[in-house]
């Protein structure tokens, strides 16, 4: 889906209703025994972060959801019905975490015990009201360090419906929302007609979390995985990297408020053309990647180019349908200090994930503990990303445009700046968080032609033979 904020998704005014779990539920939670499964190391330092941050005084909402249409007349009853059985299919939703000395403890809600109530908010005439009243509302109902931590929002109109879903992030990754759309709406037309869906059981983000953690809890500081990670961060002054340009930032300042850039780099021929010349090596990935090397050395003099690469966990097809933070990095570094163009740089863009590639099975949070870098986190983003997606491949993704849908980001507070580029079906989609300066804007927007004038060049050229030279 194109990735986008509340402001930028063509919400439109008319009558306001929400699911949350209901009390009874939220009650029954409270008196729970703990779960033994632990949290993942992605949601417990996702969750601590939240805290320290907020206990230097500021509140970062952190937010993500998607967004999609219901076109004609909805019957609420059958909506209300389809969200409901989405929320039982996945465990992580009623599952939640409390605080013991320090310690967080997970709790896991029955099945049977998960009800949502409905409540009418009334109409909104102002889409302008209506999105200030939606991020309010989503910024505390899915707050990381509350419980529960996701609300469900349609707003009726006589057309189509607009329905909203909104979560913390410990609940959810982009190939989760990504596939929202398609399974709602297939309970919702299962309602509709009196019938169910037959689907085979979602495997359990919860389990997948007990299973990742005693993984990892293997591993001591002296695994080759900890080795390499050590030898990164020592490249990039003890810190994990940052987006390597102009920020404007002050050290000494306070955290930044953030801006949202985002825009289509591409239509889908030409999207179609850099994909074709980047598939000898590895394909859009390496050269949104190899790209950004290519970038920031124009941007900034920066010859060497270091990041942490986010890559899907879902290794087993267990996972495949599952919602949850299935996410691990992979740290590269591209070393353009002999001036190589593009394709050199895809080279060593490919031959760098492939020697690292492994590295994502070891949670980031885990490698900090070994290496001794217990640090109070000050920022809701510890690192820089440069994200790719591709959504094609995701049932339903051909209706999105039809549909209105799209994955949602809160931008709110933070000093580093984060990518996602999203292959749709009607080409190559950018969207980035980057502090609020002056600075920062003028780095990002050159970082965004230039990133287009190259998908164009590259494109144009998809009929050379590799190994001829790009003309970039």
């Amino acid at each position: 889906m194109r990735v986008t904020d509340i402001q930028r998704c063509d919400v439109r005014p008319g009558l306001l209703v929400e699911w949350t779990l209901s009390p009874e539920t939220v009650e029954a939670a409270a008196g729970l025994p703990e779960d033994s499964r632990p949290p993942a190391y992605v949601q417990e330092s996702h969750i601590r972060t939240a805290r320290s941050v907020r206990e230097d005084g500021l509140f970062v909402p952190t937010w993500v959801g998607a967004a999609f249409d219901v076109p004609g007349s909805v019957d609420l009853d059958a909506l209300q019905q389809a969200l409901h059985r989405w929320t039982l299919r996945h465990e992580t939703l009623r599952s939640g975490f409390r605080w013991d000395r320090g310690t967080m403890r997970r709790f896991t809600l029955d099945a049977g015990a998960v009800r949502l109530r409905r409540e009418v908010v009334g109409e909104f005439t102002e889409a302008r009201e209506l999105v200030d009243h939606l991020q309010d509302r989503f910024d505390v109902a899915a707050d990381a360090l509350d419980w529960p931590n996701f609300i469900y929002a349609a707003v009726v109109r006589e057309d189509r419906t607009s329905v909203y879903m909104a979560f913390d992030h410990s609940n959810v990754d982009a190939y989760s929302l990504h596939r929202i759309p398609a399974e709602v709406w297939e309970f919702y037309a299962a309602a509709v007609d009196g019938r169910t869906v037959a689907q085979p059981p979602a495997g359990s983000y919860v389990d997948f979390c007990e299973a990742e953690r005693a993984d990892a809890d293997r591993v001591d500081d002296g695994h080759g995985i900890v080795a390499r990670w050590r030898e990164f961060v020592a490249r990039c002054d003890g810190r994990l990297p940052n987006f390597p340009v102009d920020l404007g930032l002050d050290a000494e300042g306070k955290l930044p408020t953030q801006k949202l850039m985002q825009d289509m780099l591409s239509d889908a021929g030409e999207a179609a053309g850099f994909e074709a010349f980047c598939r000898p090596f590895g394909g859009s990935l390496v050269g949104v990647l190899a790209a950004t090397a290519v970038i920031v050395r124009e941007i900034s003099g920066t010859p060497v180019y270091r990041t942490v690469v986010p890559f899907h966990t879902r290794a087993k097809s267990q996972w495949q349908d599952s919602v949850g933070w299935y996410v691990g990095g992979v740290p590269i570094e591209v070393d353009l200090s002999d001036g190589a163009g593009f394709e050199e740089a895809l080279r060593r863009v490919r031959a760098a994930l492939r020697e690292n590639r492994r590295l994502a099975r070891m949670p980031i949070a885990r490698v900090l503990h070994l290496l001794g870098s217990e640090f109070r986190p000050r920022s809701p983003d510890l690192y820089s990303i440069v994200s790719f997606v591709d959504g094609r491949p995701v049932p339903g993704s051909g209706r999105w445009d039809e549909l209105h849908a799209y994955g949602l980001l809160r931008v709110s507070y933070g000093d580093q700046v984060c990518v996602w580029v999203s292959r749709v079906h009607e080409g190559l989609q950018f969207a980035a968080r980057y502090p609020d300066t002056g600075p920062a804007l003028r780095s990002m927007e050159t970082y965004l032609r230039r990133l287009r004038e190259i998908v164009a060049e590259v494109a144009g050229s998809a009929g050379a033979v590799p190994g001829t030279g790009a003309p970039v």
